[in-house]
């Protein structure tokens, strides 16, 4: 049966894009696209763990969904499979903060001289570009900057961070945990340059902290056993292994989190009103995230251990404990003080809120966890040398 959009016009299925669309939010994206359009998804990376499930011959869209093994940053085989497409979709990044620390030329690289190539090819093809960035290209808020107890760090215009008017305020050189928000800035700023002087078509998405299953990895089980992934897999990794809850300066650090099926709902809201109402998506920088969902690190640890408390037996006396930035991440390291997304332009363009509270999503994500770790972590705390 054909889709329709708003106007009751048939949607003509089209091919899109995902470059790096085997991570984390490629696969869920790659889920909704399969499961509720019409549209082809050619999906690029190194890995399709994540996807194998949509890749079954048995599948119902075995012929709208093809996987290519490729490493962007040396196959010629990148620009005919964007210049074959529709509409591109570019996932691809180094995106965990040890790393920023501790690779900074990686994280350079990746972010945004890889990423060179693929706005080139969109724009020499004139096709649209739909480029994911972050919201760490915010830096750190203005209010940071002021005393501890001035009255205008309650003043939501100096921390609530908006497309169109925050500034991007960054540490020193040396601190080089900034080195994927410069990296990610300058492609924004690339893209822009790109839809100025040549006519580029093309939405940026910045994520606010999208999370859920099949989020990061588990350090020595996929992942690295020396890895450091981000909050939310460092704190499930804790509880996994019944070890205290590493809480960096004391957790003081704020963020606001966003289920990862509201996040792609908007993503894919974006490549339909590319296609039905192109204007309202063109040239536009979105916030993705749900600013209802505002946690210190420190509660965020308290409210995990509490529904992790009610989902596994094995939860009792988990507690928490401080570690120096310097100690967990490494010289080099320093942080925004909060990241609270200001929604008023996705939401006038795209009509789109999010809707999952924090406890809910929470729960949703640490089952999965639970259910998808908590034996292979048993078996390697058993067989430590393994």
């Amino acid at each position: 049966m054909a889709r329709l959009d708003l106007d009751g016009k048939e949607i003509t299925p089209r091919t899109i894009c995902l470059i790096g669309g085997g991570g984390f939010i490629g696969s869920h994206l790659c889920e909704l696209l399969m499961a509720h359009t019409h549209h082809s998804a050619i999906v690029i990376d190194v890995s399709s763990e994540k996807i194998t499930h949509l890749l079954e011959k048995t599948c119902s869209w075995t012929n709208r969904i093809e996987f290519h093994k490729i490493n962007i940053k040396n196959d010629s085989r990148l620009e005919t499979l964007i210049k074959s497409s529709d509409l591109t979709i570019n996932l691809a990044a180094i995106c965990t903060p040890a790393d920023y620390n501790t690779r900074p030329l990686d994280t350079i690289y990746s972010n945004f001289l890889d990423a060179i190539p693929v706005v080139k090819y969109c724009a020499e093809s004139n096709k649209r570009l739909i480029h994911f960035s972050t919201c760490e290209v915010y830096g750190k808020t203005i209010g940071s900057f002021l005393p501890p107890d001035h009255i205008l760090r309650q003043d939501p215009n100096f921390y609530v961070l908006k497309e169109d008017l925050s500034p991007c305020v960054f540490g020193p050189v040396e601190k080089q945990r900034w080195s994927y928000a410069c990296a990610k800035q300058m492609i924004e700023r690339l893209i822009y340059a790109e839809g100025v002087e040549h006519g580029l078509k093309f939405t940026i998405i910045r994520p606010f902290n999208w999370i859920g299953p099949r989020m990061d990895f588990i350090p020595g089980i996929d992942g690295p056993t020396e890895g450091i992934p981000r909050v939310l897999a460092c704190f499930s990794n804790n509880l996994l292994r019944g070890e205290p809850l590493k809480l960096v300066d004391g957790g003081k650090s704020q963020r606001t989190f966003c289920y990862i099926k509201d996040a792609i709902e908007a993503v894919l809201l974006m490549t339909r009103i590319s296609q039905e109402n192109p204007e309202r998506a063109n040239g536009q920088i979105f916030n993705v995230g749900n600013p209802n969902n505002e946690v210190t690190m420190k509660q965020l640890a308290e409210l995990m251990i509490e529904i992790y408390g009610k989902i596994s037996v094995d939860s009792s006396n988990l507690t928490t404990v401080d570690v120096s930035s310097k100690d967990f991440y490494g010289v080099g390291y320093d942080d925004s003080d909060k990241r609270i997304p200001d929604m008023t332009i996705i939401n006038r363009q795209l009509g789109w809120n999010p809707k999952t509270p924090l406890q809910d999503l929470l729960e949703v994500t640490l089952t999965y966890q639970q259910q998808t770790y908590s034996q292979s972590i048993k078996k390697a705390m058993s067989n430590p040398t393994c």
